[in-house]
Order: structure tokens, then sequence, then C-alpha cells
């Protein structure tokens, strides 16, 4: 039996709800899930990856988008998301499709234990022929523990399950140089270097979080993990199948390179810095050919309340970004040892170990095709003298 392929669909809320009256815009979630019904038909596995939630639960709050805060916003959530299910649910059934909801946080994508539960629950549904929604759980987020936009969560799902492709449907048909709008703007089909387009992608619309710049860093996290990204216009009739067959115009976000093992890919695509390290330029050069594991001597600072088994973020000198991994020790460890460079490591920290901080193995060196996160400005935690 051929092996399936998996697609990962993105729906935008302005695609799901009207920016008047925020109310559900029946007739796009009617054509989406027959066009997914009709694929499922054809063999394909889908992951829906759906905002939504906080826009139709605003009117129950008293809000207007522009008006609500964090509180608001999580209150909205939990109001909406009963009623987008709802109507998933019943429009799916009237295409013979069941569906199933599943609701994940940051720490979810980023802690690799849960991370592969999320995965093998939704391997699970596949295998009983059911359609998993999955949305942030914007009920219970604050804003320093998001994903922050459905975009990248759809990446890291992409990621997660190996998808052959991931289809962002958003309300434009693709990218352009610049805002559509401006006289000029060219379409771009096919991008090979993400990077290179940041700058004409600012552009937020009313009722998402994210915009075309949170769709390029999607694209970029897909493209780490061996997996094309399409961004495309959500159209009424086949918004899905009419991309497939190549029947309208959308961009291509192509994988270059080779892509690197299951958990190098997980290192690599992050969605929120856990902890960090500065080590000297020398250090960092060293890093960067690959084969030097960070040491508690090497350590100028570092920041972040993390644990073992935590991915850490290493910059040189100069804030750049130059290598992820997973850490061996907890924040008060690691402070710990490199406070203490002339005692031994087990009068220290209370056990033996011949661990470096981050080991070689355990660590993914950043190259040009992944976009760096910025080093966090907040006063590092501890600043080793020199």
């Amino acid at each position: 039996m051929p092996k399936k392929k998996k697609i990962v669909v993105k729906i935008g809320s302005s695609l799901l709800a009207n920016d008047e009256n925020l109310t559900l815009r029946y007739a796009f979630i009617n054509g989406l899930l027959s066009d997914l019904a009709q694929l499922k038909k054809e063999g394909y596995d889908i992951i829906l990856t759906s905002s939504g939630s906080v826009a139709l639960g605003l009117n129950m709050v008293g809000k207007r988008p522009e008006d609500a805060g964090i509180l608001d916003k999580q209150a909205a959530a939990a109001c909406g998301q009963p009623l987008l299910m709802n109507a998933y649910r019943q429009i799916a059934s009237e295409h013979n499709m069941d569906v199933a909801q599943m609701l994940v946080s940051v720490g979810d994508m980023e802690e690799r234990r849960r991370f592969l539960n999320i995965k093998n629950t939704m391997l699970r549904l596949f295998e009983n022929d059911i359609l998993p929604i999955i949305n942030e759980n914007d009920s219970v987020a604050t804003r320093d523990l998001r994903v922050g936009d459905n975009d990248r969560l759809s990446a890291k799902v992409a990621q997660m399950v190996e998808a052959d492709l991931l289809v962002i449907l958003t309300s434009v048909d693709g990218l352009y140089d610049r805002d559509p709008s401006e006289p000029g703007a060219k379409f771009i089909a096919e991008i090979d270097d993400v990077s290179e387009h940041l700058e004409s992608t600012t552009a937020i619309s009313a009722l998402g979080s994210g915009g075309m710049l949170t769709k390029m860093q999607a694209a970029n996290m897909a493209q780490n993990a061996g997996v094309e990204t399409i961004i495309a216009e959500g159209i009424i009739e086949r918004p899905i199948s009419s991309v497939l067959h190549k029947e309208r115009r959308f961009t291509r976000c192509l994988v270059t390179g080779k892509t690197a093992s299951p958990l190098m890919v997980w290192l690599s695509n992050r969605l929120q810095v856990s902890g960090t390290l500065v080590v000297s330029n020398a250090v960092a050069e060293a890093v960067a050919g690959g084969d030097y594991g960070i040491g508690r001597h090497d350590i100028i600072s570092i920041q972040g309340d993390f644990t073992k088994g935590d991915v850490l973020h290493v910059y040189d000198e100069d804030g750049t970004e130059v290598a992820r991994g997973l850490t061996n020790f907890s924040s008060e460890e690691t402070m710990l040892m490199a406070r203490h460079l002339d005692m031994n490591v087990e009068d220290v920290i209370g056990y033996k170990t011949k661990s470096d901080v981050i080991g070689v193995e355990n660590m993914l060196v950043l190259e040009q095709n992944h976009l760096p996160l910025d080093a966090p400005q907040d006063d590092p935690k501890l600043v080793v003298p020199a």
C-alpha cells in the first residue's frame, strides 16, 4: 500500500470571522471542508491548524480586536473555541468526516516528550481517518508563554508529522515585493531564500496575530524540516485542491539543502527562547566548526531559568546566535559551575559528571538558511568575572 501524503493546512482568523460583526464565515468553512473531504478520499492525510477562537469570542466579552487586552483575549478564546469547533463538527459531518480538537501550548511544542506525545496522538487519528484540528490554547496562554501565531505553529506541526506540504491560506494570493496595494508591487511565485524577503512583510491584519512576516518565518521553519510551503488566497471554492492542481497562482517556498535528523530539526525550529549562553567570539568560532561542545569555562553570561534537557541558544559576544543545543544542567547548576571554576564540579553541584554544559552531539550549528532569534535584552542572570 503506498504511503499517504501528509498536508498541513493553516487557516487565519480573517478567513474564518467576518471583519465587521465577528461572526463565522460559514460559506468558507463549508468550501474548505468539502475540499478536504475530497482530498482525504484521494488518499491524503490532512491536519488543519485553525485560528479564530479569539475573534469569534470577542462579541461575548464586549470587545473589538483593537481594544482587547490579554485577559480579554483569553476570555474570548474560551468563548469562541466551542463556537468554532461546533461549526467544524457540524459541517464536517455533512461531508462524512469526523474531526478531533487538539489545543496546545508553547510548552507542548518546545518540550521534547510532550512534542512526541502530540505526534503520536495525531498519527493515531490518521489511522482512524479523523481530521485533527489544532489551535493554540489561547484561553490559558499569556504574552510570554504562547506560540504567538498559528503560522509558526503550523510549521511545527508540519515538522512533527514529517509532512509533504504546508499550505497557508490567507487574504492575499501570495507574497509581493512590497505591500500589494502599492503601485508596481510585483508578485513572487517562488522563493529559495526566505531571509531575502523579510523587509517586505511587515503588515498585520486586524484579526490576526501575525502577518506575512510570520508566514515567511513559518516557511523557513518548514524548509529546514524538508517541507515545502505554499502561501495562497483562501478562496471559497476548492481552496486547497485548486492550488495542488496549479489552477491559480500562489507563492511556493522551496526546500533547500539536505534535511537534518528529526532531533536536529526540532532543535532548529524554536518558538521561544528557554535560556541563553554567551560565549567568547573565539569559542563561538570553534562551535561553528561543528565539533566543539560548550563547557563551564567557555561561558561569559547566562540568562533564563532552565532545566536539564531544555534547549539553550548560544550567542557570541556581538549578540549573534551561533548554535542551539540541549543542556545537561539546570540554570542553577550551570551558574554555580561557571562561578566556581576553581572547584571540582562534584563539590559544586553534589554529583559526579564529565558532561559539557552542551555536548557536541546535542548541538545544532545555525547555518545561513536558519533565521536566528534575537538575543534577549534583559540583564543577564550571571556575568562571569573576567
